[in-house]
């Protein structure tokens, strides 16, 4: 399920300190956003109600904590943007990404053996997965006489 930009912000402190409380992300905040405490409060029940976070009761608090890693957030977000782009295109994009990331030398050692893998299974060509109409693939094409 999507979560906003605003709901990143918060999940972002969650990841980091594992467990918090309102307070405490709003604290991390007011260092960049002017939210109000009843605005971070919106934002944590959007994400309980989403399944990000669970909260639980202690004293007058309560904490909250996650129930998505960030790195099953993360791939769950990359897959659900990537779902809006012709198949054919998912190429193009990773280069974009590559070229604008900032990489350490590990990083590029680990895409270089991720792709030298991914030769074993490399496809001639990728098929498309529009519908006639949503790309300019050459199978959606209509042919006029």
């Amino acid at each position: 399920m999507t979560i906003s930009n605003s709901e990143w912000e918060i999940m972002r402190v969650v990841w980091t300190k594992s467990q918090t409380t309102s307070s405490e992300i709003l604290a991390v905040l007011s260092q960049k956003t002017d939210w109000t405490a009843s605005t971070i409060k919106t934002l944590l029940k959007r994400l309980v109600d989403k399944g990000y976070l669970t909260t639980t009761r202690r004293g007058k608090s309560f904490i909250y904590s996650e129930l998505m890693s960030e790195e099953d957030a993360q791939n769950a977000q990359a897959d659900e943007l990537f779902d809006k782009f012709c198949q054919r295109k998912h190429g193009a994009i990773i280069r974009h990404l590559v070229d604008k990331t900032p990489m350490t030398l590990d990083d590029i050692d680990q895409l270089q053996a991720l792709l030298l893998a991914k030769k074993a299974s490399a496809v001639e060509e990728v098929a498309c997965n529009c519908v006639p109409g949503q790309c300019r693939c050459h199978e959606h094409v209509e042919v006029r006489e």
